[in-house]
Formats: structure tokens, C-alpha cells, sequence
């Protein structure tokens, strides 16, 4: 399965995307996470669907600093085109 997500909050300056690459990690998905103006993430990742459903409790979860008010999931078909999960530069850079 693919995973799409915006999460809105306070999830941008306190180690949002570090966490999600993390938990992205251990449970074995391939991806990218980066910031999007308005103080949104977008996290796109691909695997298993019940991995993929844990990232999204994570996504609403976040780390300790962040506040998130806001997840906006969307499902579909995997591209293939990870092969890994990756912090990307945020999309204004």
C-alpha cells in the first residue's frame, strides 16, 4: 500500500521529520518525509498496510515537542519507487 499524509500542528522546529524517519525505519517502510509551508509535514511511504497503518498512530502521536492538531491520510497503490525512507528538503528550499 502507498500512505499519504499532511499533519498540521506544531510539527515543524521540533524534530518531526527525525521521528517520523525513525518509526518509519523500525517498521520497515520506504518513503520521505518534508516540510511544507503553513507548518505542515507531508509524509509519503509505502509497505505493508498494518506497518503503514502503526506510521499513521505514530504521525498523530508525533514526538514530545510537537503538537499535532491535524492528519490527513489518503491511501493507494504502491509506485515502487522506494527503496528506502529519507528526509527530504522542505518543499520552499
Amino acid at each position: 500500500m502507498r500512505l499519504h499524509a499532511l499533519v498540521a500542528g506544531r510539527v515543524q522546529g521540533v524534530g518531526f521529520r527525525t521521528f517520523v524517519l525513525a518509526e518509519a525505519r523500525k517498521l520497515g517502510v520506504g518513503g520521505l518525509v518534508r516540510n511544507l509551508r503553513g507548518d505542515q509535514v507531508e509524509v509519503v511511504a509505502e509497505g505493508e498496510q498494518v506497518q503503514l497503518e502503526r506510521l499513521a498512530a505514530a504521525l498523530r502521536r508525533g514526538p514530545p515537542a510537537a503538537r499535532v492538531t491535524h492528519v490527513q491520510v489518503s491511501w493507494g497503490e504502491p509506485t515502487g519507487s522506494f527503496t528506502r525512507f529519507s528526509v527530504q528538503p522542505s518543499a520552499w528550499a
